[in-house]
């Protein structure tokens, strides 16, 4: 019975990795729209995000700010237009990771893991993980709330959700790299990605010139 049920499992897995392409397509599809638009923001606000590449006081404080800007533009944008495409697709993850990377280290980490502010959260309210900013929020929230409900539109204010504040933790950007990682493992997969059929020709270019059928 048991030996079985492990022969049953095992075929289902089998089964199962034939259909290994599509969480694959949809990690880039979901990724597409994210990077993308982090390298069009960027691009719009280019003179206030270099100012903030450049300012050793108040920003990054990175050297040659402006080639660093343009070269994280031209990746986020054209990387992520690749990862549609499935077009060198472990090469342009490795690119989005790095900056992942480097985000959560000089943007996110001092603010802890959360991204939206959550003082309920073990994440905030710990012995390791306390993050005052984030457990000072309710107070100002309910300030906030009680500023809001003066004004006569108040209904439609709140109408689309609750306020939240903004933490900026890492969790998006920590998230975002553990997805990357994942392409950069396994790439575009198969029948969706360009990737996939421009190996599939250069495999049978190669059979070709050493005679293999």
């Amino acid at each position: 019975m048991i030996q079985q049920s492990i022969f049953y499992y095992q075929k289902a897995v089998l089964k199962l990795q034939q259909l290994d392409f599509i969480p694959l397509l949809l990690l880039r599809m979901y990724l597409t729209p994210v990077m993308m638009q982090a390298g069009w923001t960027k691009l719009q606000n280019f003179d206030s995000t270099l100012s903030w590449f450049a300012n050793p006081d108040w920003g990054l404080g990175l050297p040659a700010p402006a080639l660093l800007l343009s070269l994280v533009i031209l990746l986020e944008l054209g990387g992520g237009l690749a990862l549609l495409l499935g077009l060198f697709t472990r090469l342009m993850a490795l690119g989005l990771s790095v900056t992942m990377v480097v985000a959560m280290l000089t943007v996110h980490a001092k603010n802890g893991w959360l991204a939206i502010a959550d003082a309920t959260s073990w994440l905030a309210d710990g012995t390791i993980f306390r993050n005052e900013a984030v457990m000072a929020v309710p107070e100002k929230l309910a300030k906030a709330n009680e500023v809001l409900q003066q004004h006569p539109d108040y209904e439609w204010l709140v109408s689309s959700g609750k306020l939240v504040v903004l933490n900026n933790g890492i969790e998006f950007a920590a998230t975002y790299f553990v997805m990357l990682l994942l392409l950069v493992v396994y790439g575009a997969g198969r029948w969706c990605s360009l990737d996939y059929w421009l190996n599939a020709r250069a495999v049978k270019m190669i059979r070709t010139e050493q005679g293999v059928a």
